[in-house]
């Protein structure tokens, strides 16, 4: 395998997931001005389940795959690479059968324990996707693991295209009808786009077979497996044992918000009508945060866990052919890239709450309600890009477990705040937010610090940590002044815009002049080499010669 950081995988799952997201955004919109605060109370019942089993298939078997594919290429072993792929695809199709037929089963019982019987159709209306998701879960971590990661931009890009094309469609249609089948309509289209995804996995895979069949990538010369040609492979209980293994801790330390919103599913109702509220009032409440707060947050979340899944492989491959230096370079470099993504994105989510909220939903008046629990879960972004980049780095050192016990202690204070919190009535449903926030930072700092002694790196806490830090503050001045300047002669819309194109201008350049990144560094990324020339006549890169002589030092 040729010798790569994790910059050119976290950059193409990155902007996948980005266009990902925004395509959520066009289904969260109108799905929103469609069923209301309410039809999202049932809608966000059914996802939160759907997204935590979803995880194990998308984010904690691949992971897991990718990282076993990683060490067989790298060791020279293709072969045992191919069948680490063919175990996993018959353990991931057991798994789906599982998992949707019980969904189906328990979707009664469960809806009726969170107190929100009209979820129950959208319950059931999610768990076909139970079924086909796993399977296409096995080809990204086989594709991942060979540190390709366009077959799963690709697979992810369909999916979300079919899943917002069929889910709007239906929630159109059935609104007449009521606002429990609408949501229903909704979540099905998470049942239909993974169809489009595993079918352009299958493509890919076929096309590449022969190359596949080897575990080898696309850029790669043919190698010779010694192991297969003396005869000698690994037996395969041995390797259904390493799997499951490496995917069940792999799944719950990579499930940080996934589990987050399993708790608020479960708590927040419950707690909403001790505090006085009655059950309407509650749905809406939890609608409020579950349905327009919270998406937002998926945007950096994306980011973050395109990052992590490409820490896996990278780190697996350093370990396994013994390049301490190389290993160290992608560590601290991971931990620089979370700050660098997840400073904006929480920095503007506090300062520019509410106006971004008006900005996606102008249909929605209610959804500026949600503008506190947006900014106090903004503040948590910066700790939950963190944790998931940690995470990643620990499963790729073969340290899976740790991110568990991280992940535990955020989750008892997350569940202990939110108990405590929601049921107070001036805090309502930001008491659930405040309690993510806080169970964020534990986790972050946890998988930090098992990162730090785990690989026994030393950290830039300027370069990773501060200079971020001040360039984010920076853009907050920028995005505020000139929101309250374009307030007095602009649309709200066109202000909050204008606000944040002042913040981009004002966080590149600072992390460019600071240092915080460097130029090789942009290099690295796809299509770097140009965008480092035109960042040099812009003045904002150093001359290459000065990099380079830094770079040597």
């Amino acid at each position: 395998m040729s010798k790569k950081t994790f910059l050119t995988g976290a950059a193409v799952l990155g902007a996948a997931g980005l266009l990902v997201q925004m395509m959520g955004a066009v289904f969260r919109i109108p799905l929103a001005n469609i069923i209301g605060e309410v039809g999202l109370g049932y809608y966000q019942t059914a996802y939160p389940v759907y997204i935590f089993l979803l995880v194990f298939s998308t984010n904690g078997a691949p992971a897991a795959i990718s990282k076993m594919t990683s060490e067989r290429i790298a060791a020279g072993r293709p072969a045992e690479a191919h069948r680490v792929f063919r175990l996993s695809f018959v353990v991931m199709l057991a798994f789906g059968i599982v998992a949707s037929l019980g969904v189906v089963a328990f979707a009664a019982p469960l809806a009726r324990f969170v107190k929100s019987e009209g979820s129950y159709y959208s319950l059931l209306a999610i768990a076909p996707s139970l079924l086909f998701v796993p399977l296409m879960s096995v080809f990204r971590g086989y594709f991942q693991g060979m540190q390709e990661m366009r077959p799963t931009a690709v697979s992810q890009l369909a999916e979300q295209a079919i899943r917002v094309a069929v889910g709007l469609s239906l929630a159109a249609f059935f609104v007449a009808d009521s606002l429990e089948l609408a949501s229903a309509g909704a979540c099905f289209g998470a049942s239909v786009g993974p169809l489009a995804g595993i079918l352009i996995l299958l493509v890919i895979y076929a096309r590449r077979k022969r190359r596949t069949a080897g575990g080898l990538s696309a850029q790669e010369p043919p190698a010779r497996d010694e192991d297969a040609a003396k005869g000698r492979s690994e037996r395969t209980g041995a390797l259904l044992k390493t799997l499951v293994a490496l995917t069940v801790p792999t799944t719950i330390g990579i499930s940080i918000l996934p589990i987050m919103n399993v708790v608020d599913m479960l708590l927040c109702r419950i707690r909403l009508t001790d505090a006085g509220f009655g059950a309407l009032e509650a749905e809406g409440l939890y609608g409020l945060m579950a349905g327009f707060a919270s998406p937002i947050i998926n945007i950096p979340m994306a980011l973050a866990l395109s990052i992590a899944l490409s820490m896996v492989p990278a780190v697996a491959a350093a370990c396994g052919a013994g390049d301490r230096d190389f290993l160290d370079t992608n560590i601290r470099m991971g931990l620089r890239t979370a700050m660098l993504i997840g400073v904006p994105c929480g920095f503007g989510l506090m300062i520019l709450a509410a106006p971004i909220l008006r900005l996606i939903y102008p249909a929605q008046t209610v959804a500026a309600s949600a503008a506190p629990c947006l900014a106090i879960l903004g503040a948590g972004v910066v700790f939950l890009c963190v944790a998931q980049t940690m995470a990643g780095i620990l499963q790729g050192l073969g340290r899976a477990s740790l991110p568990v016990f991280a992940l535990l202690a955020g989750v008892a204070v997350k569940f202990a705040l939110t108990y405590a919190l929601t049921a107070i009535p001036a805090l309502h449903i930001n008491g659930a937010a405040l309690g993510s926030t806080a169970g964020y930072a534990v986790i972050g700092v946890v998988n930090l610090i098992f990162v730090k002694r785990s690989a026994r790196v030393r950290f830039d806490v300027r370069l990773s940590i501060v200079k971020p830090l001040a360039a984010g503050v920076l853009m907050c001045v920028a995005a505020a002044l000139v929101y309250f300047v374009c307030g007095h002669f602009l649309s709200d819309g066109l202000s909050t815009l204008a606000a944040i194109c002042a913040a981009a201008a004002a966080y590149v350049p600072a992390i460019l002049k600071s240092g915080a990144v460097l130029p090789h560094e942009v290099e690295l990324l796809p299509k770097g080499k140009a965008l480092a020339a035109l960042l040099r006549k812009l003045h904002l890169l150093k001359p290459r010669k000065e990099d380079e002589e830094e770079a040597s030092r």
